[in-house]
């Protein structure tokens, strides 16, 4: 396991960016993929929005101070630009920032990519009807197992407030699952 406070030296030090910078691609890659995958939906919308979240990173690393836990402010970039992402998108189609999930989502199952049955599909439906900030606080914490704490770091947001939205999230996609 690569330690944090080395690799943000490294990422920091020009003579080793580059390498430390590879190393912190093969760390996230996957996890950022899919945290990235769960907001946007699509593979190739979460391609383009994971490339971008590695150059802002890379823009960004000697800006980086310290206050939160690398992972953390790694974490929040991907969810900015995700959700960025999704505003340009509602805002190109000039609809609403749900009917662009929405949009997102109706293309999921025609995704060759999408290896997820009929249920895992109802599943994705009943959490793009929620509000955005339990939809990633409801995917972040089932699909991610991130721990509250970190979710606090990640989304600016105190723990109480993130165990409300979770069990909200997860009252209401019960409800969608078994009403609809």
């Amino acid at each position: 396991m690569i330690n944090e406070s080395q690799l943000l030296e490294r990422l920091k030090s020009d003579a080793s960016r580059d390498s430390a910078f590879k190393d912190l691609i093969r760390l996230y890659k996957e996890r950022l993929y899919w945290h990235i995958r769960n907001i946007v939906k699509s593979h190739d919308d979460t391609d383009d929005v994971l490339q971008n979240t590695f150059i802002k990173i890379f823009r960004n690393i000697n800006s980086f101070n310290g206050d939160s836990k690398l992972y953390s402010w790694i974490y929040r970039i991907a969810t900015n630009e995700s959700i960025s992402f999704i505003n340009k998108r509602a805002k190109l189609l000039q609809i609403t920032n749900e009917e662009a999930q929405q949009l997102a989502l109706n293309h999921l199952q025609s995704d060759v990519y999408f290896e997820g049955d009929e249920i895992q599909y109802k599943l994705q439906q009943a959490i793009a009807k929620l509000p955005q900030k339990q939809q990633l606080v409801f995917n972040m914490r089932y699909f991610e197992n991130i721990k509250y704490k970190d979710m606090s770091e990640i989304l600016d947001t105190s723990e109480g407030a993130l165990k409300a939205s979770y069990h909200l999230a997860t009252k209401k996609i019960e409800d969608y699952l078994t009403h609809d």
